[in-house]
């Protein structure tokens, strides 16, 4: 673990040199969040995983698919995650799939391995549909693990997780997998 025990404190910066992707204490309770695109746009989100830790366990996953806007694929985002027009075509759109998950995200820090996307993804879809942002804390596993982890061969969600005991061979880029991973590792690390 990185924090001190007694004082339950992350690392040993001075205040005014903290990074703001690495939390000052301790982490009990969260959402560790994952988004997966279907093409480069910033709203076009495909599928969302959530993943709720309070008291340091897991106690809620979940998962939904998002018709994106635009309602396109790339190829290689296809190739990636494997979500098509298909798919989400008759999925719902991200203010149906938010109403169901905003009570159980309601004053809790958000948590993503590399918050530059999905923290964007989130302030962007909420913009899009006019959506008030509730102004979430986030914290960065990306960033954190190679500030507090140096010695790994690579900070990839998948190295990290891997690190803690998390495998995503089989489930890399299904959301609600790497939000899972995401949140090992920042109940690891932060």
């Amino acid at each position: 673990m990185f924090w001190n025990q007694d004082k339950q404190e992350i690392g040993d910066w001075p205040d005014a040199e903290r990074p703001t992707y690495i939390p000052k204490y301790h982490l009990h309770d969260f959402a560790a969040i994952d988004f997966e695109g279907a093409n480069g746009e910033v709203t076009s989100a495909c599928s969302m995983g959530l993943v709720i830790v309070r008291d340091d366990e897991i106690v809620d996953r979940f998962y939904s698919l998002i018709k994106p806007v635009p309602n396109r694929y790339d190829f290689w985002t296809t190739k990636v995650h494997g979500i098509t027009y298909k798919d989400t075509n008759h999925a719902p759109l991200f203010p149906e799939v938010w109403d169901k998950i905003k009570d159980h995200v309601k004053g809790l820090p958000m948590v993503a391995h590399g918050i530059s996307f999905d923290e964007r993804v989130l302030k962007a879809l909420h913009e899009l549909y006019h959506i008030p942002y509730p102004n979430f804390k986030f914290y960065c596993t990306h960033l954190g693990s190679q500030q507090l982890m140096p010695e790994l061969e690579n900070h990839k969600l998948q190295t990290v997780a891997k690190h803690f005991g998390y495998d995503l061979a089989k489930n890399h880029h299904n959301a609600v997998a790497d939000a899972e991973a995401c949140a090992v590792i920042a109940m690891n690390i932060f």
